[in-house]
């Protein structure tokens, strides 16, 4: 906060990845995610000092990261018919027995089905939530809602997914 560009190394250690499965979970096209994600963390070099409760930072990058994904959307040459494997995005043990891995690759493949079936309300609902850990209040706050709205759609996303799961 005072101005050290070296400080900057740890935050975006810390975002890199979960912010790039983010965006590519919502832009679905990788190159869409990558330019969202980038342009995620230069906003968030470039307005650092907006911030005013660094407690809130993963909220407020995740903000940051949905308006990207936002916009990009509206502007992409990539056609969102399909969307990206999660077993693509997610990570993987180097050491992992290779059956362990195929089982994991399977189920990746179903839960990435599933949360493409859903609708992206709730699907961005539960990434934040579930995936991202973040609270039901920053949650709401991200995506401009109520945390009864939040709950709401939270309860319907998973429900969606454990019906397209079962």
């Amino acid at each position: 906060m005072a101005g050290d560009q070296s400080a900057m190394q740890p935050l975006v250690e810390s975002f890199q990845r979960k912010l790039f499965n983010y965006t590519w979970l919502m832009c679905g096209q990788r190159e869409d995610a990558e330019e969202v994600a980038q342009d995620t963390l230069l906003k968030v070099f470039e307005d650092w000092d907006q911030l005013r409760s660094p407690e809130q930072v993963k909220p407020w990058v995740f903000r940051i990261a949905r308006n990207y994904c936002l916009m990009k959307r509206r502007h992409s040459v990539f056609a969102p018919a399909s969307e990206v494997p999660i077993e693509d995005v997610a990570l993987e043990s180097r050491d992992e027995a290779a059956d362990e891995r195929v089982i994991r690759e399977e189920l990746n493949a179903e839960l990435e089905r599933a949360l493409r079936e859903i609708p992206e309300t709730y699907r961005a609902v539960v990434l934040l939530r579930d995936v991202e850990e973040l609270s039901t209040a920053e949650t709401a706050e991200l995506l401009d809602i109520s945390e009864d709205n939040v709950k709401q759609r939270l309860h319907r996303g998973r429900a969606m997914l454990r019906k397209r799961l079962a």
